[in-house]
């Protein structure tokens, strides 16, 4: 059995699993138990939930692109706060998002009552078996279905909203907001489950196929569309029903069409929101699977959890154990209680998320590489912690007594199953790291990043990377004249070039003497010829005070060596020319003079976007 995903997501998948994740209960039963706890404001509620979600969706794109790893909350938590706020995340995300599946699934039994008469608990109980029948198949074919699903969603409720709208009575929505403004935060919190499909994507993004695009794109197109959706979806559904009618239905939306297209109406609608609720679980199994598999790789829980089918590169024991805990929630869970738990421990993990970002930004560990950029940092981030934090305020001690114990839950089994084993290195420890500024930290969390990094970008080697693995980067203190630098760099490479070092100094003198290798302000590239054959070498060098190469120019502080044998012309040219696109890379140099080591100078080249030739250039 093999333990790598394959990645088959382009963009329409990744927004049908966040938009097809979020449609559903949160839309077709939560408009009635919502309602009675805010009035007619509750599209309000509901714009208030998606904006709270905004710098979260951001952060979460943030890391996401820099850690594109199966059981994303997880992996990035655990990597920024260390295992056991990991392990936290990790169970809280994979509670809140399989319970959100498995409240798809009652929710859908309530409106196929409207169509059928087969017994609701064994319809859900028949579906969720099939979803995960799918799921063990293949993702790409749980999202292909996907995609059907939310389009078929789609053009069901544009005609809803459109043919309701003109039906709308005004008098329904006075008084606005009977319960006062409290109530309108209430109820935000008590539909923020209604977002949480945005937090499933970060869970399969090691089955994304460009994913430092598709992923940012994918998710604030969801929250941007959908949340547009749920707002007019209500407001439509609070103008065609009476207050008292609305607070005690939970087929809302199918009560509403009733009002201004009959049984047809019902029929449709009922259809609509099964369609949502498959959906929803769909893409619930689908990403809630991925935690358990994640957690398994850091040895957290029982490695079989990392098995991957040979057949259908499916992680088979992650999605069964996932689709038995829905099972157990779906014959066992009061549905307002399980509506109220899958919230709070949303909300958590959204705080969780815009945490990891603060820290992972002010570890300023080198290979942390997001290809997204949260605008506003840190001021989004804080955003995002204070309209979760009044959101907690507002769902009651008894949600937050259950989470606390979800969470106490988690760190006993951190205790008793992976106390003693291997702990990894993290992100706060960089920041602690900074502030006593005492080392701490051995480099682990940077080579998991680097090994990252080179799989999302599928960064292939060729020669000039291999060159710069084997030869030294030259890290030097102090002021240098030019002559007195070409010393230390001969004295470094005559050995291993079987050359004189004065021969050496000689040559590059000559010809910096024939025109200067400064290429530009604060960076040279001395190369010369020697003779023999089969001979490269590349030598990375900074000069923190710099090297006086020119009494009219400013020093020089990066300097890329090369010495070659007349035979490696051709590689001498593609070498000058990958350095010219590495170092023109806008934040090269401030990445150059705030690394830390020789090993993050040589990170900074070996990661850096270029043109790369494959096996052409090995020696």
């Amino acid at each position: 059995m093999k333990n790598e995903l394959e990645r088959g997501l382009g963009l329409l998948d990744v927004f049908c699993i966040a938009a097809g994740a979020m449609i559903s209960s949160g839309l077709f039963i939560l408009p009635g138990l919502a309602s009675a706890k805010v009035g007619p404001a509750l599209f309000v509620s509901y714009i208030l939930a998606s904006l709270i979600a905004v710098p979260t969706v951001l952060s979460k794109a943030e890391l996401v692109t820099a850690m594109p790893k199966a059981g994303g909350d997880y992996f990035y938590i655990s990597r920024s706060m260390g295992s056991v706020a990991g392990l936290m995340g990790g169970l809280v995300s994979w509670f809140s998002l399989s319970l959100k599946a498995a409240f798809a699934l009652i929710g859908m039994a309530a409106y196929v009552k409207l169509v059928t008469s087969f017994p609701i608990t064994s319809i859900a109980l028949m579906l969720c078996l099939f979803f995960i029948g799918l799921n063990l198949i293949g993702v790409k074919e749980a999202a292909r279905t996907q995609v059907l699903l939310v389009a078929g969603l789609f053009i069901t409720l544009l005609f809803y909203v459109i043919l309701g709208f003109p039906k709308i009575q005004i008098a329904r929505y006075t008084p606005f907001a009977p319960f006062g403004l409290t109530s309108v935060f209430a109820a935000a919190g008590f539909v923020f489950i209604s977002y949480g499909g945005l937090t499933k994507i970060a869970s399969i993004a090691e089955e994304i196929k460009n994913p430092s695009r598709n992923i940012p794109l994918g998710m604030l197109l969801a929250l941007i569309i959908v949340g547009i959706l749920y707002a007019l979806v209500v407001f439509v559904t609070t103008g065609l029903l009476d207050q008292e009618m609305l607070t005690k239905s939970i087929t809302p939306i199918s009560d509403a069409a009733h009002s201004f297209s009959g049984l047809f109406g019902v029929i449709v609608m009922a259809i609509a929101a099964i369609l949502a609720f498959i959906s929803t679980a769909n893409a619930g199994i689908i990403s809630a699977s991925r935690y358990p598999l994640a957690m398994s790789r850091d040895s957290l829980l029982p490695k079989f959890f990392t098995r991957i089918n040979k057949r259908f590169s499916t992680p088979h024991y992650s999605i069964l154990f996932t689709g038995t805990f829905m099972i157990v929630a779906i014959l066992f869970l009061p549905l307002e209680l399980l509506v109220k738990l899958a919230s709070e421990l949303l909300i958590m993990l959204f705080i969780f998320t815009n945490v990891a970002v603060i820290i992972m930004r002010e570890s300023k560990i080198q290979n942390y590489q997001p290809k997204f950029h949260t605008p506003l940092y840190p001021i989004m981030q804080i955003l995002g912690i204070i309209g979760c934090g009044i959101l907690l305020a507002e769902m009651g001690r008894l949600i937050l007594l259950l989470s606390s114990l979800v969470i106490a839950a988690g760190l006993v089994w951190y205790l008793l199953y992976t106390g003693a084993r291997k702990r990894k290195e993290f992100g706060l420890i960089h920041v602690i790291e900074r502030v006593i500024h005492k080392e701490l930290t051995s480099g682990q969390l940077a080579k998991e990043l680097k090994g990252i990094i080179r799989e999302r970008d599928q960064i292939v080697e060729d020669r000039f990377d291999y060159l710069i693995k084997e030869n030294k980067a030259l890290d030097l203190e102090g002021s240098l004249s030019k002559g007195e630098f070409f010393r230390k760099v001969s004295e470094l490479l005559s050995p291993k070039l079987g050359v004189n070092a004065q021969d050496l100094t000689e040559l590059f003198i000559e010809r910096e003497e024939e025109s200067s290798t400064v290429i530009r302000p604060g960076l040279a590239i001395p190369h010369i010829i020697i003779k023999g054959e089969h001979k490269f070498t590349i030598l990375l060098v900074r000069a923190k005070d710099g090297v006086i190469f020119s009494n009219t120019a400013e020093p020089v502080r990066t300097i890329f060596v090369l010495v070659a044998t007349s035979d490696e012309r051709n590689f001498h040219l593609r070498s000058l020319a990958a350095i010219a696109q590495i170092a023109q890379d806008k934040d090269f140099d401030k990445k150059w003079l705030s690394a830390r080591n020789s090993e993050e100078l040589r990170d900074i080249v070996l990661l850096a976007e270029r043109k790369r030739f494959g096996g052409i250039l090995h020696p």
